[in-house]
């Protein structure tokens, strides 16, 4: 090599480098404005529809307030007091207005702020939803990725029968064991209750690990099995065996090829994950005496409080695409088969 080829050497990987984060942002750009381009007419085709329950219910706030045997003027009084003799499409234009000014209305159980009453909930369950989901991702990536470099063996056997059998495992019976185990039976964590972060690491750690726990079974099975999956699947593709032929060592072949190809379908899999955990959350809150989301969306809808079930909703459709963005942008960042669109 020559003097001049050494000094241009520098600079010609500077600016490959610099090429490819150009190339690495546009795709995560792309991503971002495919996923808010979706987003946006799914919020208001879901909004709408949901907004469309309370005529559907035929539920009406005088019914919750006055009774069955209320008279018809008092009922249509108390409905033109909440605005609802006014046409449905102007009652649509307000109510979403609101929503996208992070106002949900008022209950009509006790006139409530429901963003206020939403927001003490959801605290607790995305509390425990995060940490279950933590738990079920690093404890499945292990086990996914251990059945994968060892197939075919007792160790892959004995992996996959082990996440099959929590697979099934409902998670009010899993909490209901880790209360009467841990809690009761060992003293090692509260059986109920719950301790805002404010107040202390410590205690908040200990109130929601159970609940969490008894949460991330199912995340723990799917991940392990969908990571298993894609990396076997990987090791048998041709630029591994090129990789092999190379002369790279396994680790190299493992974390440079193997796992980056394979990561697609396991992160795939959480886009979903979260936000179902978060509502999936109603039987264990009840089980640890937690006033979460989960909690709070069942008390209104039986109590037939639909503003309180349409802010439900409207919050659950905001951390589902929230969610969801979050990892096509991971993906698109990380595997290189979402890079290509596939």
């Amino acid at each position: 090599m020559t003097t001049t080829e050494a000094k241009a050497a520098p600079g010609v990987r500077r600016t490959a480098s610099a090429a490819r984060t150009r190339h690495t942002l546009g795709r995560v750009l792309a991503a971002l404005a495919r996923s808010i381009a979706i987003f946006v007419p799914v919020f208001l085709v879901a909004t709408f529809v949901t907004f469309a329950l309370r005529s559907l219910s035929g539920l009406s706030p005088a019914r919750i307030q006055l009774g069955e045997e209320a008279t018809p003027e008092a009922i249509a009084r108390v409905e033109a007091q909440w605005g609802l003799e006014r046409p449905f499409l102007v009652q649509y234009g307000d109510w979403l207005s609101g929503v996208l000014h992070g106002q949900l209305g008022a209950s009509w159980t006790n006139g409530a702020d429901i963003s206020t009453l939403i927001g003490l909930g959801l605290g607790v369950s995305l509390s425990v939803a995060t940490f279950a989901l933590l738990i079920g991702v690093v404890v499945g990536f292990i086990l996914g990725t251990v059945a994968a470099l060892r197939r075919a063996t007792w160790v892959d056997r004995a992996i996959t029968g082990f996440v099959t059998a929590i697979s099934v495992m409902p998670a009010f019976v899993v909490g209901i064991v880790l209360v009467a185990v841990l809690a009761v039976g060992l003293d090692l964590f509260p059986s109920a209750g719950y301790v805002p972060a404010e107040q202390g690491l410590g205690p908040w750690l200990t109130h929601i690990t159970l609940p969490a726990v008894a949460l991330s079974f199912d995340v723990v099975a799917d991940v392990a099995r969908q990571l298993r999956s894609s990396l076997v699947a990987a090791y048998r593709e041709n630029y591994v065996t090129g990789a092999v032929v190379r002369g790279l060592s396994p680790r190299r072949i493992f974390f440079g090829h193997v796992l980056r190809n394979g990561l697609g379908p396991a992160l795939a899999t959480l886009g979903l994950k979260f936000p179902s955990l978060v509502g999936a959350s109603v039987v264990t809150e009840w089980i640890f005496g937690l006033q979460g989301f989960g909690r709070f969306a069942n008390e209104s809808a039986q109590a037939g409080d639909v503003p309180a079930v349409q802010g439900v909703l409207v919050v659950s459709i905001v951390l589902v695409v929230v969610f969801n963005l979050f990892v096509n942008l991971v993906l698109a960042r990380v595997t290189p088969a979402s890079q290509r669109g596939v």
